[in-house]
């Protein structure tokens, strides 16, 4: 099999970058177009949407930054404001105000496994930054293909048909790699892929070929998987509780 015909797609934000930095930083930029005496309510609003304790919200967050977006419908932030301030928030990436953290043994793995698959980062962020979080992560050369404002999960189809249609001998096989099912592996589900989950919790209905807690988890399955040996998922997938 050619190595273009085995792809591994990685996520960025939560998937190959870790903290919270990212984030924090955004729900601080929302925060600052409310007036001063707002802003602490918001950031709590925005911590109880992370855990799901809003009996207000009938909605659970895909991930942090999706529980920015509800605790901002709560004070009534249109969504202007909030495309603003994410794209502030992204000027800060992988600086002191937006912190973010490798993978441990991540960018030693990827070199590893270069020569066997096509590797590609495909993430909803802007390019702002993003070359420099790769260079802060070790990972600056670490990618075949680097896709910014991808648009997923619709978006993200599209890119597995561009990566079916390069695949040499037409039998692409690849493993998508992310922490929002909906957003980072239902597309390829949907289109026969494997798929591993980023994350200690999985959303109802969510059927992901593999799940761990964290990526560096992942390096013995992906391993195997390249070799054509790789089990059936490694843990248990649990659901969010009710």
């Amino acid at each position: 099999m050619h190595r273009n015909s085995r792809v591994l797609l990685f996520d960025f934000d939560g998937t190959i970058s870790l903290g919270d930095g990212p984030v924090a930083r955004y729900a601080e930029c929302v925060a600052q177009s409310l007036s001063s005496g707002a802003r602490s309510s918001f950031l709590h609003a925005v911590e109880e949407q992370k855990i799901g304790c809003v009996n207000s919200s009938a909605m659970r967050p895909r991930d942090d930054y999706d529980a920015i977006r509800l605790a901002a419908a709560l004070f009534s932030i249109p969504a202007e404001a909030l495309s603003q301030a994410y794209l502030q928030s992204r000027l800060d990436l992988a600086g002191a105000l937006a912190p973010i953290e490798a993978v441990p043994g991540l960018a030693n793995f990827l070199r590893g496994v270069r020569s066997e698959a096509f590797l590609v980062l495909a993430t909803n962020a802007p390019a702002t930054r993003i070359s420099d979080a790769l260079d802060t992560l070790d990972l600056h050369d670490a990618f075949d293909d680097v896709i910014t404002s991808v648009g997923k999960p619709v978006g993200l189809g599209r890119v597995l048909e561009r990566l079916r249609t390069a695949s040499l001998d037409r039998s692409l096989r690849l493993l998508s790699i992310g922490d929002v099912w909906v957003n980072d592996l239902q597309p390829a589900f949907l289109q026969g892929f494997q798929t591993a989950l980023i994350g200690s919790t999985a959303p109802p209905g969510a059927t992901p070929t593999y799940q761990a807690e964290r990526l560096d988890e992942l390096f013995p399955v992906i391993t195997a998987w390249l070799s054509h040996e790789a089990p059936g998922a490694i843990a248990p997938i649990p659901h969010f509780q009710n």
